[in-house]
C-alpha cells in the first residue's frame, strides 16, 4: 500500500502533462481566433491577443454566409440520421431475434464493407450518383453517409436488441401485438439508450464528412460546414483568425449534444457490446 502511495504523485503529473498536452491545440484555436490578422502573423508569435477580436466571429458568419453552410449540415445530418435508423432498427431486429439461412454471414458482410474507406470507392459512387441525377443534391450526401454507418450501427443495435429478455417481447406477442407493435411500442422503449448512441454516432458521422461533400457538391449554397471552411484558406495566405472561429463554431452543436445525451451514449454504448 505504500508503494501504491508512493507512486500517486507521479501517475497525478503525468496524467496532468498529457491533459496539458491534449488540450494544447485547443488553446492554440482559441488564441488564435481572437486575434486580429496583423497579431495571427506577428514575429515573435505571442499567445495572449494584444486585443480580443469578438468581431471574427461576426465577420464569418455574416460576410462568408457561415450560415448557409451550418443550414447545409444539419440537413444533411438529419437526412442520414433519419434514413440510417429507419433501415438500421428493422435490419438490427431481424438479426437478433428472427432464425434464419445466412444469418451470421449478413453480419459479417456488413462489417467488410466497414472496411472499405470511402476514399476507395468514391469514383464509383460519384458515377451511380451522375448516373440518377443526384449529384449537386442533399440526397446524394444523405445516401452515400447512410451507406457507410449503417454497418456500425446494426452491429451495435443487433448487440442491444439480443441483451433485451425474450420473454419481455414474447409476453407482447402473446397480448394480441404483432410483431411491428412488439418492436415499436416494446423493443424500442427498452432499447432507448442504443437507438440514441446509434442517431449520434450517424449525427456526428454525417456533420464531419469532408469527402463525399467535395466530390458531390458543386453549388456554393449546398455545401456543407465541413467543405465551407475552405473559404479562408486562399492560394497565397490563410485567414486563420477566421478559420479558427468558424471550426470553434461548427464543434458547439456537437459538444452540446454529447452534453445533452451522455448518459444514454454511455450505457447505449456499454449494452451494445455484447458478442454475437
Amino acid at each position: 500500500m505504500k508503494w501504491r502511495n508512493r507512486g500517486k504523485p507521479l501517475v497525478i503529473f503525468f496524467t496532468i502533462m498529457l491533459l496539458l498536452f491534449l488540450l494544447f491545440p485547443f488553446f492554440v484555436m482559441i488564441s488564435t481566433m481572437l486575434k486580429s490578422g496583423k497579431d495571427v502573423y506577428a514575429i515573435p508569435p505571442f499567445w495572449i491577443p494584444s486585443k480580443f477580436m469578438f468581431s471574427n466571429f461576426i465577420t464569418v458568419w455574416d460576410e462568408y454566409k457561415l450560415f448557409s453552410y451550418f443550414k447545409s449540415s444539419f440537413i444533411i445530418a438529419f437526412g442520414a440520421t433519419i434514413l440510417n435508423t429507419l433501415i438500421t432498427v428493422p435490419a438490427a431486429y431481424a438479426v437478433a431475434r428472427l432464425r434464419f439461412v445466412g444469418r451470421k454471414l449478413f453480419l459479417y458482410l456488413f462489417l467488410v464493407i466497414q472496411m472499405f474507406s470511402p476514399v476507395v470507392v468514391v469514383i464509383s459512387l460519384f458515377k451511380i450518383m451522375a448516373g440518377l441525377g443526384l449529384l449537386d443534391t442533399y440526397i446524394s450526401l444523405i445516401i452515400a453517409i447512410s451507406v457507410f454507418t449503417i454497418a456500425f450501427t446494426i452491429w451495435m443495435m443487433n448487440g442491444y436488441f439480443r441483451s433485451i429478455p425474450m420473454e419481455i417481447e414474447e409476453a407482447a406477442l402473446i397480448d394480441g401485438c404483432t410483431r411491428v407493435q412488439t418492436i415499436t411500442r416494446v423493443m424500442l422503449p427498452i432499447a432507448t439508450p442504443g437507438l440514441v448512441t446509434a442517431m449520434i454516432y450517424t449525427f456526428i458521422y454525417a456533420w464531419n464528412e469532408f469527402l463525399f461533400g467535395l466530390s458531390f457538391i458543386q453549388s456554393q449554397s449546398k455545401r456543407p460546414l465541413t467543405i465551407g471552411l475552405y473559404v479562408f484558406a486562399g492560394r497565397w495566405s490563410t485567414q486563420w483568425e477566421y478559420l479558427t472561429a468558424a471550426a470553434f463554431l461548427a464543434i458547439i452543436p456537437v459538444l452540446m449534444l454529447f452534453y445533452i445525451i451522455e448518459k444514454r451514449l454511455v450505457a447505449g454504448l456499454a449494452r451494445g457490446a455484447i458478442k454475437e
